[in-house]
């Protein structure tokens, strides 16, 4: 059958193992020095180990693959202990995976093992791009700072359009660019983009959790890449794991493209601060 399942990238990967413990389904060993995918039957496809990927080596691709078997995933993590367990019902409920749920809660009852506590709803979750922490609902409280004076600061927006979709490849701006690839949540929660990010680039913007057509998005990178001289890229993307994608867009258009590129990659928090 066709379906979402994880690819690792071997020449990314480092084989530092930080996605072995988001993987409580046991389908991710580390073997020679690189992560590996050790049974199609034991990657349900959300992707809860690409959040954690230092290096952006993990994606969700969707391929022929024996189909994700919750029998086998509960025989197999059971032995592993009430975190594991823990660790998959809350994976499984905060993408709101009913069914696999409610099978898992059986093969427990039915073998008189005791179903552990665990937290409901998405901030249990640690996936992308189809994951949910950027949806967990929080407050983000600030120090009563004040401003020195309301001053109005200049735009350094160099061209127009600026979402992904809207943008003509063959536009005169992108000749010898600095292109900046920006998250659409970037500018919001990042104060200082303009001038720490925006000036002296042309940006692009997109959002990898809500816009289906990736595909779409990476062949209008293609064109820019093939019809222009890009002299540097550098992303802007949330923390939040469904971020992450944008790794997987542009890794994928500069493949096809067939040009290699330096690129800078700048990670915002929640809190709007850059993330080392």
């Amino acid at each position: 059958m066709k379906r979402q399942i994880i690819s690792i990238n071997e020449e990314l990967c480092t084989g530092c193992g930080e996605c072995i413990p988001d993987c409580p389904e046991g389908a991710i060993q580390i073997i020679d020095g690189k992560a590996r995918l050790v049974s199609d039957l034991y990657c349900d496809g959300l992707g809860a180990c690409i959040g954690t990927c230092p290096e952006g080596a993990i994606s969700v691709i969707e391929r022929e693959a024996e189909p994700y078997d919750e029998w086998a995933v509960m025989r197999s993590i059971v032995s592993k202990g009430e975190g594991v367990i823990r660790a998959h019902l809350a994976h499984l409920d905060a993408h709101d995976q009913m069914d696999l749920y409610e099978q898992a809660i059986a093969y427990l009852q039915e073998h008189d093992i005791p179903v552990p506590y665990h937290e409901r709803g998405p901030q249990e979750c640690q996936c992308s791009p189809s994951g949910c922490p950027g949806t967990a609902s929080r407050s983000i409280s600030r120090d009563d700072r004040g401003m020195p004076g309301m001053v109005d600061l200049p735009s350094e927006l160099r061209q127009w359009p600026v979402q992904l979709r809207l943008i003509n490849p063959a536009a005169p701006c992108f000749d010898d660019a600095d292109l900046l690839i920006s998250a659409d949540c970037v500018p919001y929660a990042y104060g200082n983009f303009h001038a720490g990010l925006l000036k002296d680039r042309v940006v692009v913007n997109l959002c990898p959790k809500l816009d289906t057509d990736l595909e779409g998005y990476i062949q209008i990178l293609v064109e820019i890449f093939t019809l222009h001289t890009i002299r540097s890229i550098t992303i802007a993307h949330m923390e939040v794991p469904c971020c992450s994608a944008v790794h997987y867009i542009l890794e994928r258009a500069l493949e096809e493209a067939g040009v290699e590129i330096p690129i800078d990659n700048v990670v915002i928090t929640v809190n709007g601060e850059i993330r080392s």
